[in-house]
């Protein structure tokens, strides 16, 4: 169970039992049923505030609580990216900015509009619990994805993750979040397409990082959970059908 646990207090600010962190092929198994662990919070949540606050309310409420379960991980790689990816300076210099902690202008933007359609594709969305559901499921099997590319750095937390898989173990990994989403498509139609339109935006991510800083980093296993998870919930959120 070490494993299991590792997948846990990596991607999550549960409380665990005392255990040796583990990083191997096992722990990355994991990855996707942490995320299904954290929808099904995010769920339950969801159900609750509804029935004590209004949409908008309930949908502030769903993304800080979201926020809070990784510890505003993902979004403070999101941050860095949008410093170091936007910004028009030479590769170095980009490397150099994401490594600061300090958030320019670009991060705040790029923070600001990605919480933002979190939180209105939530109150806009007919049905929510679905998208809860699968969107940090697929983002966290993305992570796995993004553990593949080649880094823009030897050190840092990208490095210490890197986990190689076969594309075989990849498309394992991958099944549960695609059973899940072929079942609750009968609840909500747009989940198969939300799914596929995560996937290519996590993989412009990636496309983006390769291009401006020569691969991946830490940062950018954080943006590719956080841009992955916005556009889910943006194409749930059509009204259209």
């Amino acid at each position: 169970m070490q494993q299991f646990w590792s997948a846990i207090g990596f991607l999550t600010t549960a409380p665990t039992p005392p255990h040796r962190f583990v990083l191997d092929r096992q722990t990355l198994f994991w990855f996707p049923f942490v995320g299904l662990g954290i929808g099904a919070t995010l769920t339950a949540l969801a159900f609750l505030f509804g029935a004590l606050f209004p949409p908008a309310v309930t949908a502030v409420l769903l993304v800080g609580t979201w926020a809070a379960l990784t510890g505003g991980l993902h979004l403070d790689g999101l941050a860095d990216c949008g410093d170091g990816l936007l910004a028009p300076v030479a590769r170095e210099r980009r490397l150099e900015i994401m490594r600061d902690s300090r958030i320019g202008a670009f991060g705040v933007v790029t923070l600001a509009l990605t919480l933002m359609l979190k939180t209105a594709a939530l109150t806009t969305s007919p049905i929510i619990w679905p998208a809860l559901l699968l969107a940090p499921m697929w983002a966290r099997w993305l992570l796995l994805v993004a553990m593949q590319r080649p880094l823009a750095r030897s050190d840092g937390m990208a490095a210490r993750m890197r986990v190689a898989l076969h594309v075989h173990s990849l498309a394992l990994f991958a099944l549960p979040a695609v059973i899940l989403t072929a079942v609750l498509s009968s609840w909500h139609w747009q989940a198969a397409p939300a799914s596929v339109v995560a996937i290519l935006a996590a993989c412009g991510v990636l496309r983006l990082a390769e291009r401006r800083i020569g691969g991946v980093t830490g940062d950018v296993y954080g943006a590719v959970v956080e841009v992955s998870e916005a556009a889910f919930l943006c194409v749930v959120s059509l009204v259209i059908g």
